[in-house]
């Protein structure tokens, strides 16, 4: 549920051209197809708590450059990336990131 909450936000982006699920009567598949845009995506493992004021400092660790890529949280309004926590003023737990 979550991944394909996060992959929703990759295509939203444009990183992702369209992905499909897969039901196999057990976990289930997912079958993305991929447009060339994406270089990177990664999980952040444990979900750290990231507060508003902290976003600047954490994107600097996580990303190669300010221009381009994104950050997933997961928030109390539903899961989104960095600038939608930003323009909402929300703080939440860090997903992943692609770029």
């Amino acid at each position: 549920k979550v991944v394909v909450k996060f992959l929703g936000v990759m295509q939203k982006h444009g990183y992702i051209s369209e992905f499909e699920i897969v039901d196999d009567k057990r976990s289930g598949k997912i079958v993305v197809n991929l447009n060339g845009r994406l270089n990177k995506c990664g999980v952040i493992s444990p979900r750290f708590d990231i507060q508003l004021k902290n976003f600047d400092k954490f994107m600097a660790q996580v990303m190669p450059s300010r221009q381009f890529g994104k950050v997933v949280l997961t928030t109390t309004c539903g899961i989104m990336d960095h600038e939608e926590a930003i323009r909402r003023h929300i703080g939440g737990k860090v997903l992943g990131y692609f770029y």
